[in-house]
């Protein structure tokens, strides 16, 4: 990687380092390297504190009247794994990672895990070269219209969506059960029921397993939104 490339990811981010070797040491996967240390992997653990702290801050500044629960769900569908991927194929990470033989072999650059990490870990770096004021700045500027935008429930990955928000509201991770199957062999048709706690937040059906578990969180999602919104609803 030429200091050049490196250069022109300071100008995507809007931000220069003083110590480009953190920036360096941010897209370097574990792959691609023997020694503890020398990867991303702990820029990994702290950019993802970091990036916690600042959307969190910056959903209560947009979304003021908001409870916990629904700033949960929110930040939720911002910091995940394909949120954060996403965010790296932007900013061009994917192009500028070291990584191992295998890694390289088997499409690691376009690995929904590796760019997460990947983004998390620059973030880290950032904040270790400037301090929380640049690192949030990166962030505000990566993730100021996704703050406003309403909640996007047309598409993505319900379950991961789910299991994060039961984990975080109500320390419980989600209990899906196949209710049926109907249908000849080649066209079968499932449906499935999702549980937090033992309470059954929502039902769907699909033409196999993983669909049925996906319309299931996706109708929990909503009604986990509806129970917020009523004033008896808590949030902890």
């Amino acid at each position: 990687m030429s200091g050049g490339e490196l250069e022109s990811l300071e100008t995507r981010l809007g931000y220069r380092f003083a110590r480009r070797l953190l920036l360096s040491t941010a897209l370097r996967h574990r792959s691609s390297v023997l020694a503890i240390g020398e990867n991303n992997e702990t820029l990994e653990f702290l950019g993802d504190a970091v990036i916690q702290l600042v959307v969190s801050d910056l959903l209560l500044r947009a979304w003021p009247e908001a409870d916990e629960g629904s700033l949960s769900r929110r930040r939720a569908a911002l910091v995940n794994a394909r949120s954060l991927a996403d965010k790296a194929q932007a900013l061009g990470l994917g192009d500028l990672l070291m990584l191992g033989r295998g890694e390289e072999k088997t499409g690691g650059r376009a690995k929904r895990s590796i760019l997460a990490g990947a983004f998390e870990a620059v973030m880290g770096a950032v904040f270790l070269d400037g301090g929380f004021a640049p690192a949030h700045e990166v962030c505000r500027n990566i993730f100021a219209a996704d703050v406003l935008a309403p909640l996007d429930r047309d598409s993505g990955d319900f379950k991961t969506e789910l299991q994060e928000i039961a984990q975080r509201l109500y320390h419980e991770t989600p209990v899906y059960e196949l209710l049926r199957t109907s249908g000849p062999d080649h066209a079968k048709d499932f449906e499935s029921q999702v549980a937090v706690g033992g309470r059954v937040l929502g039902t769907g059906s699909g033409r196999s397993k993983k669909h049925a578990e996906q319309a299931a969180a996706r109708e929990a999602l909503f009604r986990l939104d509806a129970d917020s919104s009523c004033p008896q609803a808590s949030g902890s």
